[in-house]
């Protein structure tokens, strides 16, 4: 819905809680000695229960207790979501938590700690998240789910490396100078490089190792680890140990991180060792807000002074966990909306993005932020008046009701501002319910790499899908009769039958001429032959439209689970110009 100018309100809410102090209750005794004076009054003081030391059986039977009040949501946070970021004294705060409300409180309070700037929260880690963690279980699954492996770990923290240097067989291996030369065999390992983080350093390599050849690789800081020779007298001998100036020995006697033995430029390995664990000390700090001016306009009731900056924004809902809903955001702006500035035949367009998502506390509880460039030579620019540029935000937020606020900036001319609000409701995805994910439709849709699959703009899953974004709220999105109809959506929660293990599902697909409810389409498809043993399924699919006459059209979604007796429909209205 575009808007043409309003005032933004913030507010903030605190919370203060004082605990009551247990007063010993007291009482006179009189009481005299043997030649009947009176004896100083003594007070005797009841000993307080609650002050009382628990036995080691009445703390381990409290501890039970209380676990067993922690839903298995709360759990599932703690012991998957951020087990690799939580710190012992926050995980033992947390268990000693004594309701859901405080819980709630400290997941918050969690974030916002690992924010730079606690008074600009920019979360972009946490918003990352969960589209990381579907990859790593996707592509480092070893027995186990690929979160919980060593690579996951890393890819869900930093995210896609710039660089895989990868041995997926071990084998020969001609070892570098600074790991002591000379050849041997390894086992499989891979080598991340990451050129720079900002706030962190830059050429970071981060070393997996599979020494079990089962597929789990861990990652080291010892670069001898890969060497499967290590262990073998005579066998895979460094430069040093070849010239007789070492011997194998030397390895597991000079002490330190690694196992290399002396070598041309062992005397600088230990140091460089520890500077490698201060890099990891510093990966998990979180950037910085660059747009400081724009957060006036998501805090205060500023008016806006100049022409308002129009622009369009959808949402959408994609199930990840039980617990956690994938929000991608689209924003649309025009060219005819931005300015221009003209330097070596190119026209340039810039325009500066920054969201916030709060709770009905007015708690933000994520943020965004982004630049657009918009590029196109100078003289194509005014017949390009009308083309569009859209930006792409995914969300992972907990179901429930919160308030978005979008602020724009066009840079060319800074009093060029326009913002959106609005509140949204993410539904929850129940175990025992069929349920759907948005219907998107799309101009764009294509198969992704293993390598871009959570970590590139309008990616689901393995699918890059580029939403159309309607022109206002209730007007159907536009399609040319050249372009193709791309249309996605998931379906959660299929039956699975108890003898065959397979799901049993029917899906229909219809596109229907609103001018004359008559079906330009009308397909049947099977679960079973898209993902037969998953309660979950995909639907993805692209329709060209130079059959449509110009006018108005409705896709729908119907699904049939014969397991589960359930049916769901989806249907979402487009016009084709």
């Amino acid at each position: 819905m575009k808007i043409r100018g309003f005032f933004l309100f913030g507010a903030s809410l605190m919370f203060s809680a004082a605990a009551a102090r247990p007063v010993a209750n007291a009482q006179e005794a009189p009481s005299g000695d043997g030649n009947g004076a009176a004896a100083k009054p003594q007070v005797v003081e009841h000993p307080n229960p609650l002050k009382r030391r628990l036995s080691d059986s009445e703390r381990i039977r409290q501890q039970k207790d209380l676990h067993k009040e922690i839903k298995s949501d709360y759990r599932k946070w703690v012991e998957q979501d951020v087990i690799w970021i939580i710190t012992d004294e926050e995980l033992q705060a947390f268990k000693n938590l004594s309701n859901n409300e405080e819980r709630d409180a400290f997941i918050e309070a969690f974030w916002q700690r690992r924010n730079p700037n606690p008074d600009s929260p920019d979360n972009e880690y946490r918003e990352e998240h969960y589209q990381r963690i579907a990859y790593a279980n996707e592509h480092f699954a070893a027995g186990k789910p690929g979160w919980k492996t060593d690579r996951g770990h890393i890819y869900i923290a930093y995210g896609k490396p710039d660089s895989i240097d990868s041995h997926p067989s071990g084998g020969q291996y001609e070892r570098p100078i600074d790991e002591g030369g000379g050849s041997t065999s390894t086992y499989p390992f891979e080598i991340w490089h990451y050129r720079y983080l900002e706030g962190v350093s830059d050429n970071i390599d981060i070393e997996f190792v599979d020494t079990c050849m089962c597929g789990d690789y861990h990652m080291t800081i010892d670069r001898s680890e890969k060497d499967a020779l290590k262990m073998v007298p005579g066998a895979g001998p460094t430069l040093y140990e070849q010239w007789g100036q070492g011997n194998k020995t030397d390895r597991f006697t000079q002490g330190g991180l690694e196992q290399l033995g002396l070598g041309p430029r062992s005397s600088m390995n230990q140091s460089k060792q520890f500077d490698r664990l201060n890099t990891y000390a510093k990966l998990m700090a979180a950037p910085q807000i660059k747009f400081k001016d724009l957060e006036q306009y998501l805090t205060t009731s500023t008016i806006l002074n100049g022409p308002p900056f129009l622009f369009d924004v959808r949402m959408d809902y994609v199930k990840v966990t039980n617990e956690t809903v994938l929000v991608p955001i689209t924003l649309q702006v025009k060219n005819r909306d931005v300015t221009f500035s003209n330097k070596d035949g190119v026209a340039t367009g810039t325009v500066n993005i920054l969201g916030r998502v709060s709770n009905l506390n007015h708690k933000v509880v994520q943020t965004f932020e982004n630049t657009v460039n918009i590029q196109v030579p100078s003289e194509l620019l005014p017949k390009t008046q009308d083309n569009v540029s859209v930006y792409w935000k995914s969300l992972p937020l907990k179901p429930g009701l919160y308030k978005v606020d979008i602020a724009v900036k066009d840079v060319n001319n800074p009093d060029h501002i326009g913002t959106w609000k609005s509140s949204v409701n993410v539904p929850k995805f129940d175990d025992d319910r069929l349920a759907a994910s948005s219907l998107i439709l799309a101009d764009k849709m294509d198969r992704v790499s293993t390598h871009e699959i959570g970590a590139d703009n309008f990616v689901i899953g393995n699918t890059r899908i580029r939403p159309r974004v309607s022109a206002g709220s209730g007007v159907p999105v536009t399609f040319k009769r050249d372009q193709n109809l791309n249309f996605w959506m998931q379906v959660y929660n299929l039956g699975i039958d108890e003898k065959s293990k397979v799901n049993r599902a029917r899906i229909e697909y219809q596109i229907t001429d609103l001018s004359n409810n008559k079906a330009f389409l009308d397909a049947t498809e099977e679960t079973a032959k898209l993902n037969p043993h998953s309660d979950q399924v995909t639907l993805e699919k692209s329709v060209p439209l130079a059959g449509l006459q110009p006018g108005k059209y409705q896709v729908t979604i119907k699904v049939d689970d014969s397991v589960s007796k359930q049916e769901i429909a989806e249907s979402a209205p487009f016009v084709v110009e």
